[in-house]
């Protein structure tokens, strides 16, 4: 039994590892931020791993593929916008069939991509920072995807944070009548926001088919939406603290991985749970002070809007 771990291997491993879940993640987390409750990501993330595989496939260019599986999360997202934000439908619920719909729609649409191996990702080649010792290898050395989910975060935060556009979005979560008595279009904003954490799962799920496991395997996302749902919550709707979730339960999975490979006398079963088992640990002894994490709540989280208001 050989228990020795390269660290280059495994920071590096873990930044691959965390990406889905990372874009998943802060894609809900601006859509819960806007005051509604999608609970559809396992079904979008696994709609754009098929859309992002086939296009992908089909053209030859992983750039394309990319673009199509944020197209088809968007596409998908807008189901659940339509459904929840005009005809006022129970959003738990339909964010729950939009999952089951997605799950089947990527099992008819990858029946004929099974097997088939797509265009390789090319890694960013970044000149002096990937030649650095230690670092080069553990942080500049990936696909652009990976430093594309970390700006993502880093714009999501300065957006929420800092611009007219995000105080509009948080004023929608938190009081989606009194944003409207001031004039604010409030569905618009709550289908902008959806149509972005929808594009956002997708890649999540084009990440997995193209550069996690690059092949098409029915139901592929394995739960990666709902481990994104939960990081949300747990990390009080902070991009900070959605980095830090992602980035944990990705290390731990490359970390059981590597536990297993090495023959560690432990049941497999135990060690496969432990990536979900510990990340959630984790973010609630984070978020465990409830006065606050209620204060980061949106406050209408779930609630509908009526426009005859």
């Amino acid at each position: 039994m050989d228990l020795s771990i390269n660290p280059i291997l495994l920071v590096a491993s873990l930044m691959v590892a965390s990406t889905p879940i990372l874009l998943a993640a802060i894609g809900e987390m601006v859509v819960e931020k806007a005051g509604v409750l999608n609970l559809g990501v396992e079904g979008m993330m696994i709609v754009g791993a098929i859309c992002g595989f086939a296009i992908a496939v089909e053209t030859g260019s992983p750039a394309i593929g990319f673009l199509a599986a944020a197209i088809g999360g968007a596409a998908l997202s807008m189901l659940f916008g339509f459904l929840t934000q005009y005809l006022l439908t129970n959003q738990v619920a339909t964010g729950l069939a939009l999952t089951l719909f997605g799950l089947g729609l990527s099992s008819l649409m990858g029946q004929s991509y099974v097997g088939i191996k797509p265009p390789s990702t090319p890694k960013l080649d970044i000149p002096l920072l990937g030649d650095i010792p230690v670092l080069g290898p553990m942080i500049f050395s990936h696909d652009l995807m990976v430093y594309v989910s970390l700006a993502i975060i880093v714009a999501v935060w300065a957006f929420l944070k800092y611009t007219r556009g995000g105080l509009i979005l948080r004023a929608v979560g938190e009081s989606h009548d009194a944003a409207h008595a001031l004039g604010y279009n409030v569905i618009f904003v709550r289908l902008s926001a959806i149509a972005f954490g929808g594009a956002c799962a997708g890649l999540g799920g084009a990440y997995l088919s193209l550069v996690r496991v690059p092949q098409w395997t029915e139901g592929m996302t394995a739960g990666s939406g709902w481990i994104a749902l939960a990081i949300v919550v747990f990390a009080s709707w902070r991009a900070g603290r959605v980095l830090l979730g992602a980035y944990l339960f990705g290390g731990i999975t490359v970390l059981q991985l590597n536990l297993q490979a090495a023959g560690v006398a432990i049941p497999v079963e135990l060690l496969s749970m432990s990536p979900y088992l510990i990340t959630i640990l984790v973010l609630v002894i984070i978020s465990s002070d409830r006065n606050r994490a209620a204060l980061n709540a949106p406050a209408s989280l779930g609630r509908a809007f009526h426009a005859s208001h």
